[in-house]
């Protein structure tokens, strides 16, 4: 039997035991080591799941945007209309830029941009009531279709003659 001080002791400075306990302690602990598969893979799917219900909030405020430029480009040009009308109502524009069909409304949104002569001439120019024809922010063109309250969504015509 091997005593104390022997080499070959469990409780002694060398041998295998010795080194077994050196590799368990140096080493490093669960913090300093970093994170398993598992972990990884939970995290992960917990991110995904945000980011999937954050794409439809985006979606929807874009929209919203859309909407909102569009209400102001309509705006623009509802002003122009009625500053048009209100000058043929007060006799401003008159003669041939008048179409009698049209009962004092603009034939065109081109009309609006390109101006129309005013009666007294004295003021000398041209009346412009829009600078340019807004951009529809749904179809970023500025091409506009023609609505009416009366109109079903799908109508490919309008004015209530669907």
């Amino acid at each position: 039997m091997p005593s104390a001080s022997s080499p070959r002791s469990l409780h002694g400075r060398s041998g295998p035991w010795r080194a077994a306990l050196r590799r368990v302690r140096e080493r490093p602990d669960r913090a300093t080591r970093g994170y398993s598969f598992v972990e990884l893979l939970v995290v992960s799917s917990i991110l995904l799941i945000l980011a999937s219900a954050v794409a439809p909030l985006a979606q929807v405020t874009m929209q919203r945007q859309r909407e909102s430029e569009l209400r102001r480009a309509l705006r623009e040009m509802r002003t122009a209309i009625d500053r048009y009308k209100d000058a043929v109502d007060l006799g401003v524009i008159g003669g041939t830029d008048i179409d009698p069909e049209n009962q004092g409304y603009p034939p065109s949104l081109g009309t609006l941009v390109e101006g129309v002569e005013p009666v007294d001439e004295s003021t000398g120019g041209v009346l412009r009531f829009l600078r340019r024809i807004p951009i529809d922010p749904m179809t970023k063109s500025t091409d506009w279709g023609l609505r009416s309250y009366q109109d079903d969504p799908d109508a490919t015509r309008w004015g209530g003659d669907n």
